[in-house]
């Protein structure tokens, strides 16, 4: 019944149980009014003039609803719901059209919400398809300020202000709530139709409402503007692209327009970035904020163009081709054992649910040597396949079970951006300190020079720890800051200061003791050198007193430490019970090496023994430095170290590589076994250090610690 250019119009007023104008649609009320009114623009002729109720699951009424419309639950409990009341309005439009001698129509509403934020979300939550003349319509505001340019802004007009800027009768009688705005509305259009429109206004540029979400690929190189951009939290974890789209059902994205967003360890988080066609739509989109998505309410913000093109966007050809035939369901597999192949795949999905392209609509996931991770997508032409496809999720392929689920374009850009930019060997930037540091001490003995800050919010940095203290930050010690870690590494809400006396250290507690850091309250305790080191090394300080570190607990992994470019490395044997992950020397030509000596890298004589296994070695503030960390040494300390210890030298062209995970019951011939093909310490094995019990002790904490 509809077309590009209307014969007619059919001009729809419509109200819901909850916000009125400008909120309309914003806090997810159903519709309980509709009022309708067919506009022959050639004869300027009108149909009957109807008005509808409609029955609501929810027939409580706001306020303002009562208020405004003067309806009351007794009345809507009588109404028809809202698919039954969509269906007549078809048939009546359809008998008022014949009586005009017309055949095509488009609505015509009072701006976009009726249609974006009322109708088809409620439709699409009700599980019923609007019919076609729902995605199209005039947004009489517009074509409005089209024809009256010199009047007010459309997003300030309402139907009051448009019939007095032209001089119409603005006061409601004594009429039916909607019966007077939608014969204003007439009145209006019959205005814009006449002589006096400044401009030649015929309804011929209807607004639209895309029937389905497109797939498609976006490259880094695209401009996205950030007016355009949105980011959504909360969202079920098993959620797709399309049901994305559902939830803001109504409005247009761009082609491609959903990414979800993954976590570290390449699963979804519960985020999504989403890109509209303008920034109007964009706008309309943050009025969902909290709405709901099953039993889920969805936060919906602001974002930008980068954080969108970080997150879909690619530069992958292999990627760009795959992704090339345009509205195939995209579904992920993941768990694939790295001997599988294009066949073993193809043969696990079986004919039920055939491939689009056959092994071109496979794309395996790997890592840039070429080794397979165990993710790979694969396209469907239909739903119905990727349907068959999802029912074999957990099913075996060789001696693996398969996880399926369904994906997006987006998702495919962004798993294989992660993967492709993993190194071979991860690293860290390079520390710390080029030279030696004056002489300094751990905290040790009873005497209460420290303080403990617990609570503390976990963003909290250097900044605002010294901005939390005030005018004590004078009298901290140097090097005497101590983040504390948690077992993954991320801050645990404690940090230790060490102050330059006891007294000091009294006032602080009683100065700052509960005083409010960022939204949160921080407690601060006085303490001792050797209670400090006690929660450093996992056990607990408080008002109760102090509890040791618990004897026997799983060895936990340190921090990733960074890969040093060092010649030769002399370590003290009491830090030798636990290295870092990877103390790597360049490869170097023997004439590079003789023309210059190499720069070494030790631990301090003072505290390896126990700081060194849960200190994270990253570089600090000018206002406090590392206190333990890998430096610089000259030759001199080098030999005075070596001597002290007598721990062999290791070869210049190797490395000290740790292995984490070992059975308990390894012994020094599965390890060798383990490295068959490379080139090892010498024949004597002195190069390779196994931890023994005494040692696994030390080790056996369950916090990690930064000192600042």
């Amino acid at each position: 019944m509809t077309a590009s250019h209307s014969d007619s119009l059919v001009v729809l007023f419509g109200a819901t149980a909850g916000a009125y104008g400008a909120k309309l649609g914003s806090d997810e009320r159903e519709l309980i009014l509709l009022v309708w009114q067919v506009v022959d623009l050639q004869s300027k002729k009108v149909g009957t003039l109807h008005k509808s109720l409609v029955k609501a699951d929810n027939l409580e009424l706001s306020d303002q609803c009562r208020e405004v419309s003067g309806l009351a639950p007794d009345g809507l409990s009588k109404a028809e719901p809202l698919d039954r009341v969509l269906q007549q309005f078809s048939q009546l439009v359809s008998s008022d059209l014949k009586l005009l001698g017309q055949s095509s129509y488009t609505l015509c509403t009072d701006g976009q919400l009726l249609v974006r934020q009322v109708l088809h979300p409620e439709a699409s939550k009700k599980n019923f398809l609007l019919s076609d003349c729902f995605y199209s319509f005039y947004d009489l505001r517009k074509e409005f300020h089209v024809c009256y340019p010199n009047s007010a802004p459309v997003k300030d007009q309402t139907i009051k202000s448009m019939a007095e800027y032209i001089g119409l009768e603005t006061d409601e009688p004594e009429e039916d709530f909607g019966v007077w705005q939608v014969k204003t509305m007439v009145a209006i259009i019959f205005s814009m139709l006449s002589e006096t429109c400044i401009t030649d206004c015929r309804f011929t540029d209807p607004e639209t409402v895309k029937y389905k979400y497109e797939t498609g690929p976006c490259s880094k190189s695209e401009a996205v503007d950030s007016e355009t951009v949105i980011r959504a939290r909360g969202l079920p974890w098993q959620s797709s692209d399309q049901d994305i789209a559902r939830f803001f059902k109504g409005l247009n994205i761009a082609k491609g327009g959903v990414a979800l967003c993954l976590n570290a360890q390449g699963r979804r988080n519960g985020e999504a970035l989403v890109r509209f066609v303008n920034s109007e739509q964009r706008d309309l989109a943050l009025e969902r904020h909290k709405h709901h998505m099953g039993s889920r309410y969805i936060e919906v913000y602001k974002a930008t163009g980068e954080e969108f093109l970080k997150i879909a966007g690619g530069t992958s050809n292999e990627v760009a081709q795959f992704l090339s035939k345009e509205n195939q369901v995209i579904i992920r597999m993941r768990g694939l054992p790295f001997t599988a192949t294009l066949e073993d795949v193809l043969g696990f999905l079986g004919p039920e649910c055939p491939v689009t392209g056959g092994k071109e609509g496979l794309l395996f996931v790997k890592y840039p040597d070429g080794r397979p991770t165990g993710d790979a997508f694969v396209l469907f032409s239909c739903e119905e396949y990727a349907q068959n496809a999802l029912k074999k999720h957990k099913e075996i392929l060789g001696k693996r079970y398969i996880e399926l689920f369904r994906s997006t374009a987006a998702e495919v850009q962004q798993v294989l951006n992660r993967y492709l930019s993993t190194p071979l060997i991860p690293t860290l930037p390079t520390p710390i300190i080029p030279v030696i540091p004056p002489p300094y001490t751990i905290a040790t003995g009873s005497i209460r020079d420290c303080v403990r800050l617990r609570g503390l919010p976990y963003t909290a940095g250097i900044d605002d720890i010294l901005e939390f203290m005030g005018d004590a930050t004078a009298d901290i010690k140097p090097h005497g800051v101590h983040m504390v870690l948690n077992q993954q590494g991320r801050p645990s809400g404690d940090a230790f200061i060490q102050m330059k006396s006891s007294d000091r250290a009294f006032l602080v507690a009683q100065k700052c003791h509960k005083k409010m850091m960022k939204d949160r309250y921080v407690e601060v305790f006085q303490c001792s050198g050797e209670e400090m080191n006690f929660v450093l090394m996992g056990g607990t300080l408080n008002r109760s007193g102090l509890s040791p570190p618990p004897c026997k607990l799983p060895c936990l992994s340190p921090p990733a430490y960074a890969a040093f470019q060092t010649a030769t490395a002399v370590i003290p044997a009491e830090a030798a019970l636990y290295q870092p992950q990877a103390l790597l020397s360049t490869t170097r030509t023997p004439q590079a090496s003789a023309a210059a000596p190499p720069t070494v890298t030790y631990y301090p004589a003072q505290a390896a023994q126990l700081y060194m296994n849960y200190t994270a070695y990253y570089p600090s503030p000018p206002v406090s430095p590392t206190t333990v960390g890998y430096i610089a040494a000259p030759p001199a300390a080098v030999a005075a170290a070596a001597s002290a210890t007598h721990t062999p030298m290791l070869p210049q062209p190797g490395a000290l590589v740790r292995m984490q995970g070992l059975p308990y019951n390894t012994g020094m011939k599965e390890i060798l076994s383990f490295f068959q093909g490379y080139q090892y310490a010498p024949d004597d094995y002195n190069g390779l250090i196994q931890l023994n019990d005494q040692a696994r002790s030390v080790l056996q904490a369950p916090k990690e610690w930064v000192c600042l």
